[in-house]
């Protein structure tokens, strides 16, 4: 059987170098790529990725090996069914790993084609290091390694204005694209880059902040002979994703006159401020997701997805994010209609299974970012009780007494919070539980105490999970 590399695939393109990437992992290659060669292919993009190996070790033989190419399959709900589907990838023209081929990776910057970044180096990537310096081959850090690639750029075309770069950061952290500019200009002082420089990159590059949303699991490796028999060719780089997908993209208006994604419609947002849309996925997605937790586990329910097929959880939780949570946002009503509908077919997602404990980790930190700024708009703005989500707090109270139906709970938090929670269980006294456990500024920043009927509403949904159970006090408070 074949191995899958621009000989032995026929349908593929070759498209001119634009864009520089650094990480070649799952996510990029699932979420930023695929866009890509969406636009590549209907929108003439001509947009070929010279993928950069960002860590010592990392996949770009591999990539090298298959010539740029891999296999992308999208599983999930797609206009209201069940849909898996793949192609093959084809805008990774080729890889460099800076670390063996240092000289290859400045190359990049005479490039006059060149025209964005886009990286994925994880959180922690978008660091300052103080020992790289200009002539390290390569910086250790991706920063100090983008800092040499621009000055470069910078030295080859004389500081040419239409010779910056676009550079959309990906990395999970507010405000990516201002953070690495931050660190970049840092550098440029350290290494005494000059103030032409300096004003190149403040003038002549655009940085953007991102927001992305894509759930890829990666590699399905318990899944890869019958997806070798299927696709009749070894592809080593096979990447799963959902169809869902997000990229919200913070700049200036031009920069969405040079990414053609209406043309293809796919879900790219263009905005001067990303802010409504990071809060609208903190409280819907995330929300969702921390609210359903104690509420699902309890009735008895282990997976995200059975959640949403059960009448009653289901009803709960969409009951709660249409009724509760939208109405604290600053969004029009059909774009958080249009989320909640998307959030809602993710969960049900039947090629994911997402165990609601693997979510339920540090959930009363969780509940405090998550849930809580969702409680405390929708007094501020309706001057009444969100009784869903206080019914989710309730049961988290519950959920932390570590018992399900005589079966111990896993609990995994800050000792400091499985410490309190025990003492408190000790007691046995419903009403002292939840006292403490609203005027616990250390777990809240805030006593919830202070909140006119929250402690009442808490305390009284709590006493009647106590009594009757999540299941019975569910199905009574959802009818």
């Amino acid at each position: 059987m074949n191995s899958l590399n621009r000989s032995t695939a026929t349908t593929v393109k070759t498209y001119t170098e634009r864009i520089i990437q650094f990480g070649e992992g799952n996510f990029l290659r699932a979420f930023a790529n695929w866009m890509i060669h969406e636009m590549n292919k209907n929108a003439n993009f001509d947009a070929g990725v010279v993928a950069v190996q960002p860590i010592d070790q990392g996949l770009i033989k591999m990539l090298n090996d298959q010539d740029g190419l891999y296999t992308l399959y999208l599983n999930g709900i797609k206009n209201g069914e069940a849909i898996s589907e793949h192609q093959i990838v084809d805008c990774i023209q080729r890889g460099i790993d800076p670390y063996a081929n240092p000289a290859d990776y400045l190359a990049v910057a005479e490039n006059p084609d060149l025209r964005f970044m886009i990286s994925n180096t994880t959180e922690a990537g978008i660091a300052y290091n103080a020992d790289d310096k200009l002539d390290d081959a390569p910086q250790s850090s991706f920063p100090g390694k983008l800092t040499a690639l621009l000055f470069k750029r910078f030295q080859t075309f004389n500081g040419a204005s239409d010779k910056g770069l676009i550079l959309i950061p990906c990395e999970l952290i507010d405000k990516n694209g201002d953070n690495l500019k931050k660190i970049i200009l840092q550098y440029a002082a350290d290494w005494n880059l000059g103030e032409e420089f300096v004003a190149w990159i403040n003038n002549d590059n655009i940085f953007c902040n991102s927001l992305v949303d894509r759930i890829v699991p990666g590699y399905p490796r318990d899944k890869m002979d019958a997806i070798t028999k299927e696709l009749g060719y070894k592809d080593n780089l096979v990447v799963e994703g959902e169809q869902f997908h997000l990229w919200v993209i913070e700049g200036p208006a031009s920069v969405k006159n040079e990414i053609p994604a209406e043309a293809c419609g796919l879900n790219i947002v263009f905005t001067d401020n990303m802010e409504p849309y990071r809060t609208r996925k903190v409280r819907i997605l995330n929300g969702a997701h921390t609210t359903l937790v104690p509420v699902g586990y309890l009735y008895g329910i282990d997976k995200v997805r059975e959640s949403l097929e059960d009448e009653v959880v289901g009803t709960y939780l969409k009951n709660t994010i249409v009724n509760e949570i939208c109405p604290t946002l600053d969004l029009p009503d059909a774009e958080l209609k249009q989320f909640s509908n998307d959030v809602l077919d993710r969960f049900r997602n039947p090629y994911l299974e997402h165990a609601l404990m693997s979510i339920s980790l540090n959930s009363t930190s969780k509940f405090k970012t998550r849930v809580l700024p969702s409680v405390l708009e929708y007094i501020k703005r309706k001057n009444e009780l969100p009784q869903g989500l206080l019914f989710s707090l309730a049961s988290l109270i519950a959920f932390y007494k570590g018992d399900r139906n005589g079966e111990e709970i896993a609990l995994k938090d800050d000792q400091s919070a499985l410490d309190f929670f025990k003492a408190q269980w000790a007691t046995g006294n419903v009403p002292a539980i939840v006292k403490a456990t609203l005027s616990n500024t250390d777990f809240w920043g805030t006593d919830l105490t202070a909140l006119e009927g929250v402690e009442a509403a808490v305390t009284s949904h709590l006493e009647g999970i106590v009594a009757n159970g999540v299941k019975a006090s569910l199905d009574a408070f959802v009818k």
